[in-house]
């Protein structure tokens, strides 16, 4: 275990110096701190402070943080560890009026506050800005009044694509109006639109910085938002905006969008596409994973650098510790959600604090409170009810077919087990994968899936052909069953059309998979369909995926969507759902315009949901079924026992080769500090083995970490030449806990400067707790970060907490009762709750 904290004094001087800030001249320039009044400092004065501040008058510190020209720029106010730094903001308030500094900072060494007089109240930070960063953000003067009173009409993005419009001769004409605003692809405001935005302009206008829209699937969130970054960047209440997504292809998407509707007035860059430019961006697209892996966010950003962050799909994209990335940055803020309300409601039958459900739950609360909105009431909402009534959205038309095996997963507790998702970052599933497969899907029960699919699905309008259709599966290795099938069966009934194109899995583990996503919604996956001449359908019918195609897809000609596995998040079931609300005319694809007036409009009205788990059941307990189907129940399946179930799993197990050989040379040495040479030099070829790796050099500049993970395994390690592995890897480059396989591969590619210690992960991990939980106890923040770090590193500790046998850490050596006791009462609870669903325990042990 750790020491514990070293003292505030320490820890300012090191966050001072990491941002830039001098105490001396050197090198890289004059002295810019100084101490009231306006005194430079000598290394006795620093000395003479104090370890925590204690000597000086009152408790606290004023430290003037200095411009290039001498004018002070921040008032930091440095408290003792046992001080609230809060308690010290109306004094800071006052002598940074008198010196003319718009920033303050108050610290006690432990949580941090940035507070820019002009705006807002003070924000926690992880760091303290630079001082280029805060001399750039001193040209930034929000006006919330301006940004109230800003006219917004339908016609607001419209605006800004084709400023003169109206004066259009087709615009004025109502005859060819519809025609004009389709050619120019104008894109107006929706009524409700209108009123999301207008609802910010209100609650700014009430001092409020945070809102959360909550708007259903297929409504416009990507419209909505267009129209929100337009009117802070207009009124000048934002330099800069940054939108958080948490999938590759909705980067894209959004990128697309807001060059689309925006780039007359502003300009829109996807950050990994411009590492190096994206300052000179308006809004600035990015993945959240893309920021959190490796602290790229506190790396490469300051906190100013961004005064407007809006979250798309919030629950997902700021769910777990991936929100310190969106509390990093201060300012406005808003969240993006399909997620209704009412899907916050406690479950009676939830008794399990581990169950996932529960855990799910807790998170969207942990979201709605992020924004404000601790009753769970958004700033703004448009529900599917609402998109329905509108003429806007299509209600599903769902087919309840569940099998007697499959509803054995539907008890209250479900299945837990890490995973990893589609963007390789370790999940916790809730239900087991592998396990789950061996336990209840036999041949028979995955048979039935897929022919009550094919004999009840929605047929296309017009070819007549099956509907376009994405299938949800368990797992990677159940996506290919089900393809399998689909496409066995589809040979026989329409004999030689498809030639296994029928279905497709699309997972991460497939190459190119987020083309193929594309390509679907394109209608071009396999190529076009031969049914009908002049129309332009996919050949490929049926997706079949885990858990891409759900946030976000935009495929409006789905007809069918099948839940082949358990939903227990209702963010999860709300996407999946989400995928087939959307309208679509389908004449719109016919290419003969003569056969497109002759079959005119040919509206999607209706798609159908085939549920085989009841999750619409457990999600909408009094949903009315369109339509029930019994399936034939599969023969029943003896279940295994636990100790069946363990050596059944999949889990791979440890291999060793026994075989002895003949000594041919003997000789003992005893290896110095500096380690051995073949250890050091082992990693350097490694690194010199995958650089040299065509294709995995491709892969990386891709930024397909999954496929280079994947190329790594199998074209690199455990080969007879060079036998490289991640414990041989790990041990020859020195680090103190296990790493992953994309970390070699980013500092091989030299994407990170070095594998971070267990401490340095530990103190990474207390930043995002900090930035996300704002512990309200500032004094007493030392002796939670000691408990926070106990309870990961040391797992007797963790044991003993979680089995609330407290009594027992009395004869603990690293973190005993007194400890416990130092801790606020109860931050004793959150801190471990905090861990178990936002901390991955994987690199501690």
């Amino acid at each position: 275990m750790a020491t514990k904290e070293a003292t505030a004094r320490i820890k300012i001087n090191r966050l001072l110096d990491e941002a830039g800030w001098r105490f001396f001249d050197n090198e890289s320039g004059r002295a810019n701190i100084v101490l009231e009044p306006n005194v430079k400092l000598k290394t006795s004065d620093i000395d003479a402070l104090g370890e925590d501040f204690e000597k000086a008058k009152n408790g606290f510190i004023d430290f003037l943080l200095l411009d290039r020209d001498g004018k002070p720029l921040i008032v930091l106010e440095a408290k003792s560890e046992e001080k609230n730094p809060l308690t010290a903001k109306e004094q800071a308030r006052k002598y940074a009026r008198s010196q003319n500094a718009r920033f303050v900072i108050l610290s006690n060494g432990n949580i941090h506050y940035l507070w820019d007089l002009q705006q807002g109240n003070p924000s926690v930070i992880s760091k303290f800005p630079g001082p280029d960063e805060i001399k750039n953000h001193y040209s930034f003067e929000p006006d919330a009044g301006r940004l109230a009173a800003e006219a917004v009409g339908l016609d607001f993005i419209v605006l800004t694509q084709m400023p003169g419009y109206a004066n259009e001769a087709a615009w004025k004409s109502e005859a060819e109006r519809p025609a004009f605003v389709e050619k120019n692809k104008l894109r107006f405001l929706r009524a409700y639109q209108k009123r999301a935005v207008e609802r910010v302009q209100e609650q700014v206008g009430k001092g409020a910085t945070r809102f959360v829209f909550e708007m259903a699937t297929g409504t416009g969130k990507t419209l909505t938002s267009a129209a929100v970054i337009k009117l802070f960047l207009k009124t000048r209440n934002a330099k800069r905006v940054l939108f958080l997504v948490d999938r590759l292809e909705l980067e894209v998407q959004a990128d697309k969008a807001f060059k689309e509707l925006l780039r007359n007035d502003f300009t829109s860059v996807i950050y990994k596409e411009q590492r190096d430019d994206w300052r000179k961006a308006d809004i600035v697209v990015t993945t959240v994973q893309s920021l959190l892996f490796n602290d790229k966010y506190r790396r490469f950003f300051a906190p100013t650098d961004f005064d407007l962050v809006i979250s798309d799909e919030a629950h997902r994209s700021i769910g777990g510790n991936a929100r310190a990335v969106f509390e990093y940055f201060v300012g406005y803020k808003l969240g993006l959600t399909a997620t209704p309300k009412d899907y916050l409601k406690q479950s009676k039958n939830r008794t399990s604090p581990r169950d996932p459900r529960e855990a799910e739950r807790r998170m969207m609360l942990d979201t709605y409170r992020t924004f404000g909105c601790e009753s769970g009431e958004p700033t703004f909402r448009y529900s599917l009810v609402d998109g329905v009534r509108d003429g806007f959205l299509i209600n599903p038309y769902v087919v309840d077919a569940r099998t007697g095996v499959t509803t054995q997963l539907l008890s209250d507790e479900g299945f837990i087990v890490d995973t990893i998702d589609e963007n390789g970052d370790e999940t916790q599933e809730a239900f087991a994968g592998r396990d789950f497969e061996k336990r209840f899907f036999a041949e028979a029960t995955n048979q039935a899936f897929c022919q009550t699919l094919l004999k009840h699905g929605l047929r296309d309008p017009v070819s007549g052909e099956f509907g376009k259709t994405i299938a949800f599966a368990v797992s990677q290795n159940h996506a290919a069953k089900i393809t399998q099938i689909l496409n066995e069966l589809a040979d026989q009934l329409w004999p030689g059309r498809y030639k296994s194109d029928f279905a497709m899995q699309v997972t991460s583990h497939v190459a190119d998979a987020q083309r193929m996503t594309v390509n679907f919604a394109n209608n071009n996956l396999g190529g076009h369909s031969k049914f009908m001449p002049d129309y332009r359908t996919s050949r490929t019918r049926v997706c079949v995926t885990v858990g891409m195609m759900t946030t976000g897809y935009d495929c409006p000609d789905l007809l069918n969507l099948a839940l082949m596995r358990p939903i227990f998040s209702p963010s999860d079931f709300v996407q999946m759902k989400g995928r087939g609300t959307r309208q679509h005319d389908y004449a719109d694809e016919m290419f003969d315009p003569a056969r497109k007036a002759a079959i005119g409009t040919i509206k999607k009205t209706v798609f159908r949901l085939f549920d085989f788990f009841a999750n619409c059941e457990y999600f909408e307990e009094k949903f009315q079924y369109d339509e029930e189907l019994a399936l034939p129940t599969p023969a029943a399946m003896p279940l295994p026992t636990g100790g069946e179930l363990r050596g059944t799993t999949g889990t791979a197990n440890t291999y060793e080769f026994l075989e002895p050989d003949q000594v041919v040379y003997h000789v003992e040495q005893q290896i110095g500090p500096e380690g051995m040479r073949v250890d050091r030099e082992l990693f350097q070829k490694f690194e010199q083995i995958a650089r040299s790796d065509t294709k995995l050099k491709q892969l990386v500049e891709q930024r397909n970490w999954d496929a280079a993970s994947r190329r790594v395994i199998e074209e690199i390690f455990d080969k007879p030449d060079e036998y490289f592995n991640l414990e041989r890897l790990r041990n020859a480059a020195g680090v103190d806990r296990r790493i992953t396989i994309r970390e070699l591969i980013e500092k091989a590619f030299g994407y990170i400067p070095k594998f971070k210690s267990k401490a340095e992960l530990i103190n990474d991990e207390f930043q995002k707790f900090l930035l996300d939980q704002k512990p309200e106890e500032a004094d007493r923040i030392a002796q939670m970060r000691y408990f926070f770090e106990a309870y990961i590193r040391d797992a007797k500790v963790r044991a003993l907490i979680d089995a609330g046998h407290l009594g027992d850490l009395n004869v603990n050596p690293t973190f005993t009762t007194r400890d416990l006791k130092e801790v606020p009462a109860a931050w004793r609870k959150r801190i471990p709750e905090y861990i178990k669903d936002y901390v991955s325990l994987n690199p501690f042990l």
